[in-house]
């Protein structure tokens, strides 16, 4: 089976090896198949042990875990983290979240520990977050989380009548402007901490503009999550790599959610 997703690919692969090294593969409408060969014992076949596959309930199950998992931390962290405390904890949260989400992207391995660990550094990140945000602008905390939610419904149903599609050209280019984006902004969190104001995060028609790309990226991202989900239930990879599956859901997710409070906080006027 091909797929456009590289790393979906090498998981695929994976999964190959595993199946050849004893694991019973997946074989028409979900049963379970057999090897042609595997040991005997007493003159009898052995049935090799089996590999759950992943499905589409497991992501569904995984994803409102890590969302409870990182929602019980955000309220944790708004409680606990003092007011002069918060930049500390934003920034240092979000340098530990980037290094976890490297590690779990670029890994061929599934590891729920990992993802898991991620989620409550995210929950640290998006506590003290909300809490600024909370304290300049009185609700805005509550529309940025509908608004998420709503993208995030929306987009799936989207993509489920196929409205958008995730092809190969589509997936290059989104992969594309997700890393540009990242890089401008870097570049533009570096030359802040330098005094030099790019206009990409002043509440300018610019930094509006800019806001309003990235949202329009993070929704569209989601579509990459679907496929990814899609392919992994298809390629029949194991059972636990739903949760990688549910961790690049919940990253769409804290993307948009982020990038909607800054975005909401321009149109809230001055206090």
């Amino acid at each position: 089976m091909k797929t456009s997703n590289p790393v979906l690919a090498r998981l695929g692969q994976a999964a190959e090896r595993e199946r050849a090294a004893g694991y019973a593969p997946t074989g028409p409408y979900g049963q379970p198949g057999y090897p042609q060969q595997y040991p005997t014992q007493a003159g009898y076949p052995v049935a090799p042990p089996a590999v759950d596959t992943m499905s589409l309930d497991d992501v569904v199950v995984k994803t409102v875990t890590l969302l409870g998992i990182l929602g019980v931390t955000a309220a944790a962290a708004w409680a606990l983290i003092p007011d002069q405390l918060l930049g500390a904890a934003w920034i240092g949260a979000a340098m530990v979240g980037l290094v976890l989400g490297l590690v779990i992207s670029f890994s061929r391995m599934a590891n729920p520990a990992l993802v898991v660990t991620y989620a409550v550094v995210e929950g640290v990140l998006v506590g003290a977050v909300s809490k600024f945000f909370e304290s300049l602008y009185d609700g805005i905390v509550l529309q940025a989380v509908v608004g998420t939610f709503g993208v995030f419904f929306l987009m799936a149903m989207l993509y489920k009548a196929r409205v958008i599609r995730a092809t190969p050209a589509f997936v290059k280019g989104m992969i594309a402007v997700m890393a540009g984006l990242f890089a401008v902004i870097l570049i533009n969190f570096v030359l802040a901490l330098f005094g030099i104001n790019t206009g990409l995060r002043d509440g300018s028609p610019l930094a509006i503009g800019f806001s309003l790309v990235i949202v329009v990226v993070a929704a569209l991202s989601f579509v990459l999550s679907f496929k990814e989900v899609e392919d992994g239930v298809r390629l029949g990879l194991p059972r636990r790599y739903s949760w990688v599956a549910a961790f690049g859901i919940l990253v769409s997710l804290i993307w948009l959610y982020i990038e909607l409070l800054r975005l909401l906080s321009y149109f809230q006027g001055d206090d």
